[in-house]
């Protein structure tokens, strides 16, 4: 083994992966050293999942080889890529819904132990103790009892993470850690990893969130289209040159928009209460109007009722007080079909749960708002041809990566690109009410760009946009008027251009008086 070898931990070369239409990764080549946060850079379907997903033992390259620690390694599963001290926290949570945050934790590695020497049984109060005490260690506070079918994502990230710690792992692969964080938990998250590699891990960090590595990453592999375009120092790189590397193209890193031209009220919310299943109220009196060409942004920390809120608007959930009013007419009874005809369109928080069927077509995904009118359906009888030319036109101009086109089924394709479609189909409706709840989670600067860049478009042609975003630079750059949320109320409602972003954190942290 040469000297130089030596000081990589993790070697990929010349990687090639290919499937059905589609080349993954094309002849890439990166080398991380031990002890460093490497990163790897690239927009939503550039192949940096599936890079690592082979790191991992999840897939075999098709060319090239793999070494750790200097050896040549083939690893046929995520067990024998483990037994290598490599862990991974994947971007799309790989949980059993009706264990507990305990027993996920420890599946496949149970602690066993015999009663009466004789009687093998897992020893879940032993493991349920290191739990407790490891997500002390590094702030991932998780109650190893609870059912992960009653947690919410946030902490089921937690539980991703701690799985990995858990199994002591030294190479560490974290798959878009952030992406369904708030921003007070990515610090923390940040904080952590500075943590874990000070302890002597490795981080290879997958993301397309430049400003996370600039300000954790050593360095930093661009991918494109399957291709490695560079490897940079962090330190000497612009977020500029990091992002249009990335595209391919010069990326605007702020949202140009013109004065807001205001119209009549198109949704009219007052004094509405929603109760969730446990008896909880967790949207509290909540008053507020949207008006034609007005991009409303609720800012919030996760968790204080913005989605609830956003849900008994469209009729996802029940409202136990209040009225919905959307051009004047009440929908706060109608069934959800019946407000998405009187002119809703929503992009959901949980795009895979409530946004997209991901055993379907992306065509037949595309025109789930449209499928039963004419020209798609003619007298009940479906015409898939009309289907596939809608959806290739929507593939073309929301640039949705996919393999086999029109045919991929959801599943196969990267979240970000799930995301584009579920944007694509929503907008072409032109409704009067736009909902946007987490537009952009999950999604690279490119697509960033181009989702803010239709937000503003909808406002421009006149329709009233309500925007729930965790992203507080998200609500600044984009909201007219910004409504915070805390428990549940309406804390404040202002013209944007009269709040800074401290303001706006304060509230958020429920602090309504300097």
């Amino acid at each position: 083994m040469s000297a130089q070898n030596e000081e990589y931990i993790v070697e990929m070369r010349h990687i090639t992966k290919r499937f059905p239409g589609i080349v993954a990764n094309d002849n890439v080549t990166i080398q991380v050293r031990k002890g460093e946060i490497y990163a790897l850079l690239g927009e939503n379907g550039a192949g940096k999942s599936t890079l690592m997903s082979m790191l991992y033992g999840l897939y075999e390259p098709d060319h090239g080889e793999i070494r750790i620690r200097g050896e040549k390694v083939v690893f046929k599963s995520p067990s024998e890529a483990a037994a290598r001290n490599i862990g991974m926290v994947h971007q799309h949570f790989k949980l059993v819904e009706n264990y507990t945050v305990g027993e996920n934790i420890v599946l496949g590695i149970e602690p066993m132990k015999k009663a009466l020497g004789i009687f093998p049984y897992v020893d879940m109060k032993e493991a349920n103790e290191k739990i407790r005490a490891l997500s002390k260690d590094y702030g991932l506070e998780v109650n190893p009892t609870d059912l992960i079918s009653d947690i919410n994502v946030s902490i089921r990230q937690r539980v991703e993470i701690m799985k990995m710690l858990y199994r002591e792992a030294e190479i560490l692969i974290f798959d878009e850690p952030t992406a369904i964080l708030t921003p007070q938990e990515i610090e923390y998250l940040l904080k952590i990893m500075e943590e874990l590699r000070k302890g002597g891990k490795t981080i290879i960090l997958i993301t397309h969130k430049i400003e996370e590595i600039r300000r954790i990453a050593d360095r930093c592999a661009i991918l494109r289209r399957g291709k490695l375009i560079d490897v940079l120092d962090v330190k000497t790189t612009s977020t500029q040159e990091m992002a249009n590397l990335m595209v391919g193209r010069n990326v605007e890193l702020t949202t140009k928009k013109s004065a807001p031209d205001y119209g009549d009220v198109v949704l009219d919310v007052n004094d509405l209460s929603v109760w969730n299943e446990d008896k909880v109220e967790v949207v509290k009196h909540v008053s507020f109007q949207i008006r034609a060409g007005e991009i409303f942004a609720i800012a919030g920390v996760s968790g204080n009722g913005q989605v609830e809120l956003a849900d008994a608007i469209t009729g996802l959930v029940k409202a136990d007080n209040g009225t919905v009013k959307l051009n004047g007419v009440d929908i706060t009874h109608k069934s959800i079909r019946e407000r998405s005809e009187e002119g809703i369109s929503y992009i959901p928080e949980d795009r895979q749960k409530f946004g997209v069927f991901l055993d379907f077509s992306l065509s037949d995904n595309l025109v789930l708002r449209r499928y039963f009118k004419t020209p798609y359906s003619r007298k009940g009888v479906f015409d898939r041809a009309e289907c596939v030319s809608y959806a290739d036109r929507l593939i073309e101009e929301y640039d949705i990566r996919s393999g086999q086109g029109a045919k991929t089924i959801v599943r196969s394709m990267s979240g970000g690109n799930q995301q584009k479609a579920i944007v694509g189909r929503e907008i072409e409706e032109h409704s009067p009410l736009v909902i946007f709840v987490q537009p952009t989670r999950g999604l690279d600067m490119g697509a960033i760009e181009n989702i803010h860049r239709e937000i503003v478009a909808e406002r421009d042609r006149g329709a009233a946009i309500l925007l729930i975003s965790l992203e507080l630079d998200e609500v600044m750059g984009l909201a007219d008027t910004i409504g915070v949320i805390y428990s549940g109320r309406l804390l404040k409602v202002a013209d944007a251009a009269t709040l800074t972003s401290q303001e706006v954190g304060r509230y958020m942290m429920g602090v309504t008086e300097a």
